[in-house]
């Protein structure tokens, strides 16, 4: 992790906060209540406020920063910009768009996350929502691993995807699931009109609360080799250029 994308310390937080940078998780090192003052409150006041994830960790967290007064609180700076999707949406409308969003369940490997931003680029995605909590960091390896792509797709961080998923159904799009509970192949789903796709977490899958509003469900089986269901990002790039396909050659 590069020295960049920390602050530590009280004070530069919580002005770093009011300044509207983007932090992406601030940290406690566990006991940090022993030293509760009026500038830790006020520090978690604005956290909450902004829908900051915090986390309690332990004490070997804080390893890098040993020769620093960080006060038992740490924050990663987040390289990009996040967004909402409620803000995002009418824009995408206005300007003729028809909107083609990922939602990522929970993926936590910075592999697969890399990999899916890479691929929704590529294939003309207009903005990933992710949750503010359980998913991959946005840092240095999810830049490295998207080539770069982080800057070219908007993210969206929300922290309640079940109401996002309500507003994008209410907006006029159709939510698909990528998922191996499904008897519908991801080539019999029209994909032509705006659409939101769900991709799961690498083992647990889609969250039932979500396949319960879903729209439709799209089975992408693994065939051959005695394995149940392919890795997200390989699932992500075939559902994907699907939707390229429907909405290049206008068939489905």
């Amino acid at each position: 992790m590069s020295k960049l994308e920390i602050i530590y310390g009280i004070h530069p937080l919580i002005e770093a906060i009011q300044s509207k940078m983007t932090i992406s998780k601030l940290f406690f090192q566990i006991g940090w209540k022993k030293k509760y003052n009026p500038y830790y409150k006020k520090l978690i006041t604005l956290s909450k406020r902004e829908n900051i994830p915090i986390h309690i960790v332990p004490k070997n967290k804080f390893h890098q920063l040993n020769n620093k007064n960080h006060q038992g609180v740490f924050a990663l700076l987040s390289p990009i910009k996040t967004h909402s999707i409620e803000d995002l949406l009418p824009i995408f409308y206005e300007k003729g768009k028809n909107p083609l969003l990922l939602i990522l369940d929970r993926i936590t490997d910075v592999r697969n996350f890399g990999s899916i931003i890479r691929t929704a680029a590529c294939a003309g995605v207009d903005a990933i929502i992710i949750p503010k909590k359980y998913t991959a960091m946005i840092g240095s390896d999810s830049i490295k691993t998207s080539s770069g792509a982080l800057f070219k797709v908007p993210i969206c961080q929300e922290k309640n995807m079940k109401k996002t998923i309500e507003y994008l159904i209410k907006y006029g799009l159709k939510i698909v699931s990528a998922t191996e509970k499904s008897n519908i192949y991801w080539y019999n789903i029209d994909f032509s009109g705006p659409t939101a796709i769900i991709l799961g977490n690498e083992s647990d899958g889609i969250c039932p609360k979500y396949l319960e509003i879903t729209s439709e469900n799209a089975k992408i089986p693994a065939i051959y080799g005695g394995i149940s269901s392919l890795n997200v990002s390989v699932a992500c790039g075939i559902i994907l250029y699907e939707v390229f396909r429907q909405r290049k050659f206008k068939q489905y």
